[in-house]
């Protein structure tokens, strides 16, 4: 994985290969249990709902809810210092899962309830990891 961005990159394994390369191509590709049938993050190799390794990928549709968000004044790496404060959210995809993500918007525009989509096109390879946008 080339390093296209000011980012550090996430490290890859077995476990996020799969979410890490849709992301480099503009989809957000989560985990999901054929066994019980449930969709989950953050990806692992066992459902955490019922154990099983019986684990395929879907793709998501990209469109999401915040349903609580902080704001980041203190960021781990020195990369997002001129991005502060930096929108940590927990949103909730159409498609039910739960997930905390990055989004993008000026700190005074952001509220619960809002509705997001995911970055895509050229902005994909500007992120190390799956990033939303207010929609």
């Amino acid at each position: 994985m080339t390093n296209e961005s000011k980012y550090p990159l996430p490290l890859e394994d077995d476990h996020n290969r799969v979410f890490l390369s849709a992301w480099r191509e503009g989809r957000l590709s989560l985990p999901h249990c054929t066994s019980c049938n449930k969709t989950f993050y953050y990806p692992r190799l066992h459902c955490p709902f019922c154990w099983s390794d019986e684990i395929v990928w879907k793709d998501m549709s990209g469109e999401a809810t915040i349903v609580s968000f902080s704001l980041v004044y203190r960021p781990n790496d020195a990369s997002f210092n001129d991005e502060i404060p930096i929108v940590l959210a927990e949103v909730k995809l159409k498609e039910g899962i739960t997930m905390i993500a990055r989004v993008i918007a000026d700190a005074e525009h952001v509220a619960s309830g809002q509705t997001l989509k995911l970055v895509s096109g050229t902005s994909v390879l500007t992120y190390p990891l799956p990033t939303f946008e207010r929609s």
